[in-house]
């Protein structure tokens, strides 16, 4: 061909290859040069597509590939080629192309036609680095994730989908999908008699590609997985489902555990409370239904702290733990047992009359009779049981907890270790107590306490030689209260120390309004046990003398024989610290106690009191003859004054003078008054003014 021609073919080419869009050259069969390239070859190689004329080929390849085709080329070997490489860019930068090469014709020209990758090259890396972040995302999670196409086919999974179904790793390499789903079906336990119910419930959520679901899967070997099904879709189409695995075994443990603690006493695993009220309902319901009776006791130990004060509070756990035992065998199955706290338990008893539950009772009290031993000691302890019956007794828990509750204590009062039955008289009697504890409460606050005085009179000279403040309380709603009736309470609840405070006060601040009118008149008060035992007892006394200015003699702390005996040594230190303090002492209501002369000749006493009822029978009663005598006798051979309370005719009075009585107090002279009748009754008795009483100090 001439060269003419030859250019003009050349030219004819390169117009065809510039309206391609992929980029293209033309290169000389036999010098392998670039004849011509389209400018979309030069954008690719980053050069004016007329600078790569007269290029060698293998210039511009990067691989050996290429290398050793245009080397073949060259030789004759071969003159086509396809597949995926690189070229290099005038700049040096490597380009990824597939890259095809075929010869035109018979003429000695081959066409080089390349297609740039780097585009899809991206989108795969992208596509690739997105399947890496969602295989390390499914791999990160903590639920087993499969997925599947719509026929049920695996498309993927995590590896703790694996590990929770215990898939073994043959299985896992053999990517057998039956196999698989196979094994997933026999894993799960099957419930009752209407066949796989896995199979079931995953059939119905495969006819239902939108369908979400969650549930729960036991599988054989002890797990409990929550499988959450959601539709996979794609643009908007369901094109598969995930199944979303969580091993929920430990949350269902804890989650059991929780309910049984808050139904169970944790130290003895009985019911607590909680499960006992919801029993208690149900005994209820069934005796409203059919008319089923049934008791309720309340158990409660004997100085069970001594047991924790002994041998520690672990040891008593320990009986605790036996008590429950020793209580579960006295019931039936259908009874209950639970434990409230401490040492304090409850019987439910099914079905139990007064007979039945006096039967349960008596059982509970001999096994609880028997001795306990705990670390090679021996000890005996026993219970005390209160019992309700239903419907007699109330027909709701609280009302028979609190009746059996109640009599319960009053087995504790009577001396321990036995069993009672609610008594209907005992409710009056508690809300009665309750009704003054309250009204005692709001009379304190409200002033409605007040002071009588009742004069003590030496029985020689009739002079008033003292008075003896006693409280008296008229109550807007209960009239005048005795404080027979509410000083018991009041000792009962603890709100004795404030109303004693308050006549302390009170008595202190009259004794020192007399002594200002010029009237020295010693006034007396009652003392509680309660009160005497408060540790700051004796400053309290001494603080009121100072408030107001009055001299310790003229104060009388009137004590009972028992509060001295209880703690003989520590009421000892207390009535010196009195003694010391300068106020007189005495004892109230001597010989109704258990009094011990050792410790009487050793209390810095002043006076002994006479009981009144030792006084009322006077003087006709031998006995009572004989016991004021004694007394007389032997508070004159201690060199304490005597006085007699309770003294209301003239033959008592002569019968006390004639004895050797140093004084008395009573209606023969007067009640207990009001300070201003007090102060009127006192004006006109001799020598008001200065009172005598010979004090043993």
């Amino acid at each position: 061909m001439s060269a003419a021609a030859r250019a003009a073919e050349l030219e004819h080419w390169s117009a065809l290859i510039e309206g391609l869009l992929d980029p293209v050259w033309l290169v000389d069969g036999v010098s392998l040069r670039i004849e011509a390239a389209n400018t979309a070859a030069g954008n690719l190689l980053g050069v004016d597509a007329w600078a790569m004329r007269g290029r060698a080929a293998a210039d511009l390849s990067a691989t050996a590939e290429d290398i050793v085709f245009w080397s073949e080329v060259a030789a004759g070997l071969t003159d086509a080629i396809l597949s995926d490489t690189v070229v290099r860019r005038f700049d040096g930068a490597i380009v990824p192309v597939t890259r095809r090469v075929s010869r035109i014709g018979s003429d000695p020209m081959l066409v080089v036609t390349l297609r740039d990758l780097r585009v899809q090259r991206a989108t795969e890396e992208e596509l690739e680095s997105r399947v890496a972040e969602l295989r390390a995302t499914l791999e990160s999670s903590d639920d087993g994730i499969l997925v599947t196409n719509l026929a049920g086919a695996i498309s993927n999974f995590n590896r703790r989908f694996a590990t929770l179904w215990g898939l073994p790793e043959e299985l896992l390499a053999q990517r057998d999908d039956k196999a698989v789903q196979d094994w997933m079906r026999r894993s799960v336990v099957t419930e009752g008699s209407e066949g796989d119910d896995y199979t079931r419930r995953l059939t119905a959520i495969q006819n239902a590609a939108l369908l979400q679901t969650t549930d729960v899967l036991t599988l054989h070997s002890g797990k409990v997985l929550e499988r959450v099904t959601l539709p996979q879709c794609s643009r908007g189409q369901p094109i598969g489902r995930v199944f979303s695995f969580r091993d929920i075994s430990e949350k269902l443990a804890a989650t059991q555990r929780i309910e049984e603690l808050s139904h169970t006493d944790t130290l003895t695993g009985l019911p607590n409370r909680r499960l006992l009220a919801d029993r208690v309902e149900f005994a209820l319901a069934m005796s409203q239904r059919n008319g089923l009776p049934f008791a309720l006791m309340v158990l409660n130990l004997d100085r069970f702290k001594n047991v924790n004060d002994t041998l520690g509070v672990g040891m008593g756990d320990r009986v605790l733990l036996e008590v429950a035992e020793r209580i579960k065998s006295c019931l039936r199955n259908v009874d209950t047992v639970a434990r409230l706290g401490g040492d304090e338990f409850v019987l439910l008893v099914h079905q139990a009359d007064a007979a039945g539950a006096e039967t349960t009772a008596r059982r509970v009290l001999e096994a609880m009779a028997r001795p306990f031993t705990v670390d090679g000691q021996n000890f005996t302890l026993t219970c005390s049981i209160g019992v309700a019956l239903c419907p007699g007794d109330g027909d709701g828990m609280d009302e028979l907890m609190r009746r059996a509750d109640a009599a319960m204590h009053r087995v504790k009062q009577a001396g321990r270790a036995s069993f009672r039955f609610h008594e209907a008289n005992a409710d009056v009697a508690q809300r009665s107590h309750m009704q003054i504890d309250h009204a005692m409460r709001q009379a304190l606050v409200s002033g409605l306490f007040r002071l009588h005085y009742q004069p003590q009179i030496d029985l020689k000279t009739g002079a008033v030689v003292g008075a003896e403040a006693l409280i008296r309380w008229r109550d807007p709603v209960l009239g005048e209260v005795s404080p027979n009736e509410f000083i018991p309470v009041a000792e009962a609840s603890g709100f004795i120390i404030a109303i004693g405070d308050w006549v302390l006060a009170q008595a202190v601040k009259q004794g020192a309004t007399w002594r200002a009118n010029g009237l020295q008149m010693p006034v007396s008060i009652n003392v509680s046990a309660l009160q005497f035992r408060q540790p700051d007892f004796v400053e309290r006394v001494a603080c009121e003398l100072k408030a107001a200015n009055l001299p310790p003699q003229l104060l009388e702390l009137e004590l009972t024989e028992s509060i001295l005996i209880h703690d003989a040594q520590d009421a000892l230190h207390r009535l010196q610290a009195l003694a010391e303090l300068g106020v007189l002492l005495s004892i109230d209501d001597f010989g109704t106690g258990y009094s011990s002369l050792g410790y009487l000749k050793r209390f810095p006493i002043d006076r002994l009191k006479i009981d009144r009822s030792f006084v009322s029978h006077l003087p006709g009663d031998p006995g009572d003859v004989a016991i004021v005598n004694a007394i007389i006798q032997l508070g004159h051979a201690m060199n304490l004054r005597v006085i007699a309370e309770g003294v209301e005719t003239e033959p008592q009075r002569q019968f006390l003078l004639d004895a050797g009585c140093d004084e008395f107090q009573g209606f023969l002279y007067a009640p207990a008054l009001d300070s201003q009748s007090f102060e009127s009754r006192v004006g006109v008795a001799p020598a008001v003014k200065n009172p005598v009483r010979l004090i043993k100090k």
